[in-house]
């Protein structure tokens, strides 16, 4: 395995170019689909009779519609976060969502059409195909609490359009293309976001600041167009939720992720709990930098140890697959593959959209992931959290692709389970030096999951709360920012270096369908550090179960699946039990 790897990812299986056959056929083929799926709806939802074949029919047309759309707009969006300035593939995007809101009005029609069924479930065991379905089948009925008229449905469908949607595309412009002017030795250079937020991470003390410094500075350039991006999308969902009658954004939130409110306040008043435990962490931390008293906020995230060895991609490549052939012969193959077969986009360059993510593509049963590969612990780590998403794709893959889509909060779970997992491997190899960085690391990563995570959801909730009395300007968002930031970090880091900006590149914050994509994050470490407990002590004989937990994530609620894992996430002790591991970490390290 010594052969260079090309750091660029490779879409031609989902299509050859936007001027290709196959794209253009493929365009053509979601319009007849589209047509198809609305003469259906108007020849066979105005009555309930012979409602066992309309149920299936419509299972299929959705089935064939997902799978085309997917695909389509997969290309057109992975292409788009590799390139920012690729013109056609924004083309192609906007296109999309304008083909995607004209069926919108024949799932409205389906879900009102099945809230007027008697006998619902008599009807879904009458056939097998719909007993496949029971669950997805039932959330779409239990949407007629929410829904308004089909006509102001398509309306909103259609106004996101110019709304929501635009600003979004507005705000990943600005962040994708945003350039940093930075001094560096004393030259001067204008460098991509991406490089910069780098060098954050760097084991340099100077460079971190003189990077994170640079980064503030520049976001001044760009604060008044994200802050309206911001104010455009939260404004929108406030609006929308209201009008569907939703006790909040947080509420919609909640039952979109199939997760109750008991679970959500268990997780995060353990999280409250533990952030005195984080101060312990942040003060050691500070003092190994060399700081007299406090942390400062830029350097949360750096390395601890000035050894810290450096991967190769190809070593990278050789480390995962080793750890992760030694829960999973088949998980380790899929990572080889995912390396060998360009299914990742790793190189650093302009115009590339900022953090890391992974794609599962069902229809052609692949995945690809974008990060930003430097060589750091960190990168090794953030493509072994990508791979683990990848390896939950592959365990769907057998399945249908309408019992896919996983909630939020289960999103995580595979990922962090097989970061967890590559860096124990790590941390068992280490001499104490090597031992220090990683398990710095690892409280790094902790830190940002629960401290950070636990900042972000302070800071969205307090914008949805403040966001209903009108826009809020920069210096507002600002201020609750730093307030949020304080609140969860406390008084180990220096009040004057938080940052008053940190909402600014998480995009997070600006998916107008995923508000309060921050807890299920922590949600999916806590849940991840249950599990591989469990797999420390059942060894070999946790992994059907393991996939068996995966495969249910598209087709039930989020309780059920943590119950049939033997967990119950209504009970704080869970949360604390997995925190307790965190707290074990932050006495090794203070220890060693």
């Amino acid at each position: 395995m010594s052969e260079e790897l090309n750091m660029s990812w490779d879409l031609s299986q989902l299509y050859s170019s936007f001027q290709g056959e196959d794209f253009i056929s493929g365009m053509k083929a979601l319009d007849d689909k589209i047509n198809e799926i609305n003469n259906w709806a108007k020849n066979n939802l105005n009555t309930t009779e012979d409602a066992v074949r309309k149920m299936e029919e419509y299972l299929n047309l959705n089935r064939e519609y997902t799978s085309l759309l997917g695909r389509l707009s997969s290309f057109s969006r992975l292409t788009l976060s590799a390139n920012a300035k690729n013109s056609e593939a924004k083309k192609a995007s906007v296109v999309l969502k304008q083909k995607e809101t004209l069926t919108k009005n024949v799932q409205v029609v389906f879900i009102k059409w099945l809230g007027k069924l008697e006998n619902i479930d008599e009807i879904i065991n009458a056939s097998e195909e719909l007993k496949n379905h029971e669950f997805i089948i039932k959330e779409l009925d239990s949407k007629n609490d929410y829904m308004l008229s089909e006509e102001v449905e398509v309306a909103l469908s259609k106004m996101a359009l110019t709304g929501s949607s635009s600003w979004e595309n507005l705000r990943n412009t600005l962040t994708s293309n945003h350039m940093v002017p930075i001094t560096i030795d004393g030259k001067e250079e204008i460098l991509s976001i991406n490089k910069v937020k780098n060098m954050q991470f760097s084991s340099d003390k100077t460079l971190r600041k003189i990077a994170s410094e640079a980064e503030r500075k520049s976001n001044k350039v760009i604060e008044e167009g994200v802050a309206s991006a911001l104010n455009g999308i939260k404004g929108e969902v406030i609006t929308v939720c209201d009008m569907k009658g939703y006790k909040s954004p947080l509420s919609k939130t909640l039952i979109d992720a199939r997760m109750d409110e008991e679970t959500l306040n268990s997780m995060l008043e353990a999280m409250k709990e533990s952030l005195n435990d984080f101060q312990k962490y942040f003060r050691k931390k500070a003092q190994l930098l060399g700081h007299k008293d406090k942390l400062p906020y830029y350097d949360i995230m750096a390395p601890i140890s000035t050894s810290e060895k450096e991967y190769t991609y190809e070593e990278t490549r050789d480390f995962i697959v080793k750890h992760f052939s030694s829960f999973s012969k088949d998980m380790g193959a899929m990572a080889e593959r995912a390396f060998n077969d360009r299914w990742i986009d790793s190189e650093v360059r302009d115009g590339k959209r900022g953090g890391a993510f992974c794609s599962n593509l069902h229809v052609i049963k692949q995945s690809r992931i974008l990060c930003s590969f430097s060589g750091s612990f960190k990168n090794v780590c953030t493509l072994a959290h990508e791979l683990g998403h990848a390896y939950h794709g592959m365990i769907l893959g057998a399945e249908d692709i309408l019992n896919t889509k996983y909630p939020m909060p289960l999103a995580e779970t595979a990922s962090i389970f097989s970061e967890t997992m590559v860096r124990n491997a790590a941390l068992k190899d280490a001499d104490k030096e090597e031992a220090l960085g990683i398990l710095g690391a690892e409280l790094v990563n902790c830190a940002s999951v629960i401290v950070d995570i636990y900042a972000r959801f302070l800071f969205e909730k307090e914008v949805f709360e403040r966001r209903k009395n009108g826009d809020l300007s920069v210096d507002e968002i600002k201020e609750i920012m730093v307030c949020a930031e304080k609140e969860a970090y406390g008084e180990a880091i220096d009040e004057t270096t938080l940052d008053p900006y940190a909402w600014i590149h998480k995009p997070h914050y600006y998916f107008t369908e995923r508000n309060f994509y921050n807890f299920p994050y922590a949600f999916g470490l806590l849940f991840a550090k249950g599990l591989y407990s469990q797999y420390l002590k059942e060894g070999d004989a946790f992994v059907e179960k393991y996939n068996k937990i995966l495969s249910l994530t598209g087709k039930a609620n989020i309780y059920d699946v943590t119950k049939f894992a033997g967990i119950d996430v209504h009970d704080i002790n869970f949360w604390r039990s997995s925190l307790d591991i965190i707290r074990k970490d932050i006495e090794k390290f203070c220890q060693l």
